[in-house]
């Protein structure tokens, strides 16, 4: 069976996640270890103890669903089970597409981690709080939520910045411009539409300082050939070239995350089953709305890998 291993992005955070992981297994002790590290920071704290405010701060969240996703992939890798024997592509949501790089060796965990953080940093600099939002609007074709954005924007930024799956589509802005969307997106018959919990309006041009920042931060740091192809956000596309990781990296932050595009490629890669690797199982729900055909499993605790690794 052809598997793709995809990587949670923000989201998919709670308190507690990895330590049943930690506990059991040195090889993920050592994951959390190298990130607080790497972040001069004792990360692994928030993550099991708390408080939920300190691990939802988007500089903290970011590096944490990552260091659980190595964790799993280290666990693995550990029992002989190495990523290019798993599964023919990686792919994961905004920040997670960091995890799947790293998961797929073009990063090491201390540069994934560091980039993670700053990236956070750096989105919640790029706008003063309570000016941007983000909200989910259900029940909408993309089209027709790309049409209500440009309608709402009225000299304001609001865009899709999230392609999650069909009929769940998410715009970011300017918060008076997100709101309109909001009524507009109602009046053309969505089923809902929802201010998001989010600090920063992610996923769109108001980000551009932040992008800024990751292409200095990026122009820094070691990116080595992925094992296995990574489906960029960007692209909804494999792409393996070092330079080109580069390049999509930063047009990230501004440019929307083309997900349900990118599960959509899996069939046409030939991939049967989908893997979601680290906390939660957002992802396991968007790809079973996605395309029914693709089997789906979530690694995120001992018993979990247990049992996918003796189905290898």
């Amino acid at each position: 069976m052809t598997r793709a291993l995809v990587f949670p992005g923000q989201g998919s955070q709670f308190v507690g996640m990895g330590k049943s992981l930690a506990e059991a297994e040195e090889a993920a002790r050592l994951v959390f270890e190298e990130v607080d590290d790497a972040l001069s920071q004792n990360l692994s704290k928030i993550m099991w103890e708390g408080p939920e405010e300190d691990l939802r701060l988007t500089e903290n969240t970011q590096p944490a669903l990552m260091a659980v996703s190595m964790a799993v992939i280290r666990v693995l890798a550990a029992g002989g089970k190495k990523v290019e024997d798993i599964a023919s592509h990686v792919a994961g949501h905004s920040l997670g597409e960091y995890s799947a790089l790293a998961a797929a060796g073009a990063f090491s965990i201390s540069d994934a981690a560091r980039l993670l953080k700053l990236r956070g940093q750096a989105m919640q600099r790029a706008v003063p709080v309570g000016e941007g939002a983000m909200a989910a609007i259900l029940g909408l074709s993309l089209e027709d939520v790309n049409a209500v954005a440009e309608e709402a924007s009225g000299g304001q930024v609001c865009v899709t910045a999230n392609d999650n799956s069909d009929g769940q589509v998410v715009v970011s802005g300017h918060k008076a411009a997100v709101e309109r969307a909001i009524e507009l997106a109602k009046a053309k018959g969505a089923k809902r539409g929802l201010l998001l919990p989010v600090s920063a309006p992610f996923h769109c041009p108001l980000m551009k300082p932040a992008a800024d920042e990751m292409k200095e931060a990026l122009a820094d740091v070691t990116i080595n050939r992925p094992v296995v192809p990574v489906i960029a956000n960007v692209i909804a596309a494999p792409i393996s070239e070092p330079e080109g990781v580069r390049t999509l990296l930063v047009e990230q932050v501004t440019a929307a995350v083309r997900w349900r595009e990118s599960v959509a490629a899996f069939g046409s890669l030939g991939v049967h089953a989908v893997v979601e690797v680290g906390a939660g199982k957002v992802l396991t729900g968007l790809v079973r709305r996605i395309d029914r055909d693709l089997a789906t499993v979530n690694l995120q605790d001992p018993a979990d890998i247990e049992t996918f690794a003796a189905s290898l």
